[in-house]
């Protein structure tokens, strides 16, 4: 069967247009609201000092990378609820989310505990300097203990999007955001706590915001009778679920780890021009990054739907409205593409006064802009295929993305925009020939909720 790309001018179409936007809007806000804890407490900390910003900078890393590798949290629960919500079976979703929350639980603990014990040998693993490494070191241990309601947010929210919901995370996120500034400010220059003030303050908010959501699942565990005490055998279908997810999430981090890793090898014999190129690829970075929320979110859109129309054994309902979610993946990456294309004379003085930099910046970004039409597609396609429950295939397909574009960086890297000509081209051109190929087949279209 074709995989058919292209506009619906039908009222089915249009009806697809709406529950699709009805979703991607609010989880866009909800994903540009969540990088805003760590954006104000740097905001914060930074007028303590350069080593207390520093150290937050360090602990920051840590943490984000021990959260991210737990997104499938909120993926696969998405994906399992919502093929259960298809099959009506709204007892049984709920019951599903339940489990999620418990794996996150399970999780969260085993984290933690080692964080907080091994928070210095963490930090300078990292390669911190003694003063920066002492105050790295005290927000990790005290931060370290939100893990656990990070992860619950995170499994409360895939259960609310298989539910079709994406505006209650997004109410969630905002008010902790706001009672995150409001704390930490409190704590830090009110009670004169330092940066340990604002660790607190964040842990306080991180609990507060996992309670709220959590909430909302107990209220719709209790309302629909599905039970809330930890079930072993779903637990642990969960986990086996999971680990092919975060064999994917890896294999995406390995790959940006190996594209800045080839930047730092443009000019090993002049530091002058290692600093301008790191500086320019962070910032053409970020602003990438900023992007891929816009298509993220109607990756977002597009797990929760696409687990809801195969669980009720909709396969024809399932391509017409990938096809359109598809279509409006392309419509985001050029309309990103060009807004970029556009502002990337200008965007450098937003983040450096550094003129090398600025100059560098422009043709970087220009390359990053071409890309974002199939950045559109691969977001989606992913998104699609997460919702379908066919990690397995995800998890090998980004093996062998990285394979071919591994050897391809660190080769070609006589420059940084022949770098991010290499991502743009050979990495996400990769991802796209292994997610199209996949959506072509048949093979992800299993119908029906799980045994």
């Amino acid at each position: 069967m074709r995989f058919p790309i292209g506009p619906a001018a039908s009222e089915a179409g249009r009806s697809h247009d709406r529950e699709i936007w009805r979703l991607a809007v609010p989880a866009f806000l909800a994903l540009v609201a969540e990088p805003l804890f760590l954006v104000a407490d740097s905001a914060i900390v930074g007028h303590l000092g350069t080593t207390h910003l520093a150290g937050l900078g360090i602990a920051g890393v840590v943490l984000q990378t021990v959260v991210g590798l737990c997104v499938f949290l909120a993926y696969g629960t998405t994906a399992s609820v919502a093929r259960r919500v298809g099959a009506q079976d709204l007892r049984g979703a709920i019951a599903q989310g339940v489990d999620g929350l418990w794996l996150a639980v399970g999780i969260g603990v085993l984290v933690t505990l080692p964080c907080v014990a091994f928070a210095r040998p963490l930090v300078a693993a990292v390669g911190a300097e003694a003063a920066v490494g002492d105050h790295a070191t005290t927000y990790l241990r005290i931060a370290a203990l939100g893990i656990t309601p990070l992860l619950l947010m995170l499994a409360a929210t895939g259960v609310l999007r298989g539910l079709q919901d994406t505006r209650t995370p997004l109410v969630v996120a905002v008010l902790a955001n706001v009672l995150n500034v409001v704390l930490n400010l409190l704590l830090v220059y009110g009670l004169d706590l330092g940066i340990a003030g604002s660790a607190m303050g964040s842990v306080l908010a991180q609990w507060l915001a996992a309670g709220a959501l959590v909430g909302v699942v107990v209220r719709g565990a209790r309302r629909h009778g599905a039970s809330l005490r930890p079930d072993l055998p779903g637990i642990r279908q969960a986990g086996r679920a999971a680990v092919p997810l975060v064999v994917r999430t890896l294999t995406l981090r390995a790959a940006l780890l190996v594209t800045t890793y080839a930047v730092t090898l443009i000019a090993l014999d002049g530091s002058d021009r290692q600093a301008t190129d790191l500086a320019a690829h962070q910032v053409a970075f970020t602003l990438w990054t900023f992007l891929a929320f816009v298509l993220d979110a109607i990756a977002i859109a597009a797990q929760a739907i696409t687990g809801r129309t195969l669980g009720a054994g909709d396969a024809a309902g399932t391509r017409a409205v990938t096809a359109r979610m598809v279509w409006w993946g392309v419509v985001a990456g050029v309309v990103t593409g060009l807004l970029l294309a556009s502002a990337s004379p200008f965007l450098g003085a937003i983040f450096t006064e550094d003129p090398a930099v600025r100059d560098l910046l422009v043709p970087v970004l220009l390359v990053a802009a071409l890309g974002q039409p199939v950045c559109g597609v691969v977001f989606v396609l992913d998104g699609v295929l997460i919702g379908a429950g066919d990690g397995r295939y995800l998890a090998w397909g980004g093996i062998v993305t990285l394979l071919v574009y591994t050897p391809v960086v660190l080769l070609l890297h006589p420059s940084l925009v022949v770098v991010w000509i290499a991502f743009s081209a050979v990495f996400m051109g990769a991802r796209l020939v292994v997610l199209v190929r996949r959506a072509r087949s048949d093979a992800w279209l299993v119908l029906g909720a799980p045994a």
